[in-house]
């Protein structure tokens, strides 16, 4: 039997007495704001005592892909029909970027990008919990009681197939399973969605990437791949060269995939802007120089400084290189951003085409 929420709606936290688990406490409720969309409450870690019942999943939900959805999707439907709010629990850092962070995989959306897709998705909540040595610690049962009941009062749990939880990874979904009746709660594994013949996850979408396979990639996010970040200051190179640009904080130490792209801009009008961009370490003008995206918009020549906008990426036209010059940059740069325009000028002519047939 699942209890219902109560329908006040206040907001307030309602914390109890503090915690002796770090990633609890009392954490900060905030409104993420963009886009225009509507409201989402974020908590930075997990309250010590909980104030309203809740359906929760958990996990990392990088690049909240097709996968991830189908789970929000089944969350939702028990939450409505229960009247309980739609909760994700993830962690920050991840937990392969805090035991191994040399070795962690490139992030597909920074922490910002991700709460703007889960809010798209209808969540109500998102608990974002430190993960730290403390934390890791936890025994799985200790993980249940103070995390899950006392401090989430989670009264439906989805989790996918491949769930582990607890010190060194010690519980699973039968141990899940036998605590959570004793807690107070149900749970639901979740099998793995399959996409174009290939379980849908993170790394498949990462190795789409980093093969510059950004259609094989839109298959399994269900969207085309996107990044999103405010507009910084450069050094005003691309200015002096014919070709300014648009310099993207990236949020991130690395990125799943470089190159130069045909790109589609958001966030600077009622209509994507066409563009074409550069995501790498710029090799002809910096050593060892740390990733950069920038974007040049095609007939575009506004002030965007502070603006945040969203780069998506439609097709990739080459890898990276390193020329003898800024001449010879400069030609390849005339190159790609011709090559770019017929991109766009051809997806117009088949749209054309595509509408002329419908209306015949």
């Amino acid at each position: 039997m699942i209890a219902r929420a109560p329908k006040s709606g206040s907001g307030s936290s309602g914390l109890g007495p503090d915690c002796p688990y770090p990633c609890c406490g009392e954490p900060k409720a905030a409104r993420i704001q963009a886009f225009g969309w509507a409201d989402m409450r974020v908590f930075r870690g997990i309250p010590a005592r909980a104030d309203v019942p809740i359906a929760l999943t958990i996990g990392n939900f990088d690049g909240v892909h097709l996968g991830h959805r189908a789970m929000l999707a089944r969350l939702a439907d028990v939450a409505n029909r229960h009247e309980l709010p739609v909760a994700v629990m993830t962690f920050e850092p991840q937990p392969q970027e805090f035991f191994a962070p040399d070795q962690a995989p490139a992030r597909l959306t920074s922490l910002h990008e991700k709460l703007e897709i889960l809010r798209d998705c209808g969540v109500d909540r998102v608990y974002v919990c430190r993960f730290d040595y403390a934390f890791a610690q936890l025994a799985a049962s200790e993980f249940v009681s103070r995390i899950l009941h006392d401090g989430l009062a989670v009264r439906w749990l989805l989790v996918g197939d491949d769930f582990r939880f607890g010190a060194r990874r010690s519980g699973d979904f039968t141990l899940l399973k036998a605590l959570a009746a004793p807690s107070g709660f149900e749970v639901e594994a979740m099998t793995s969605v399959v996409a174009v013949d290939e379980r849908v996850s993170s790394t498949a979408i990462r190795a789409r990437l980093e093969q510059g396979d950004l259609a094989g990639a839109q298959q399994l996010l269900g969207r085309p791949y996107s990044i999103a970040g405010r507009v910084v200051g450069g050094d005003k190179l691309g200015a002096k060269i014919g070709y300014p640009t648009a310099n993207v904080q990236l949020q991130r130490s690395k990125a799943p995939l470089s190159g130069i792209f045909v790109v589609a801009v958001e966030g600077l009008g009622p209509a994507p802007l066409p563009g074409v961009a550069s995501l790498g370490v710029r090799p002809t003008v910096k050593e060892r120089g740390r990733p950069t995206l920038e974007v040049h918009l095609f007939d575009f020549d506004e002030r965007i400084y502070g603006r945040r906008i969203g780069v998506r990426f439609l097709k990739k036209l080459r890898d990276e290189q390193k020329f003898a010059g800024i001449d010879a940059l400069v030609a390849q740069m005339d190159k790609d951003s011709a090559a770019a325009r017929d991109y766009f000028l051809t997806a117009k002519a088949q749209r054309r085409k595509g509408n002329a047939k419908e209306g015949n």
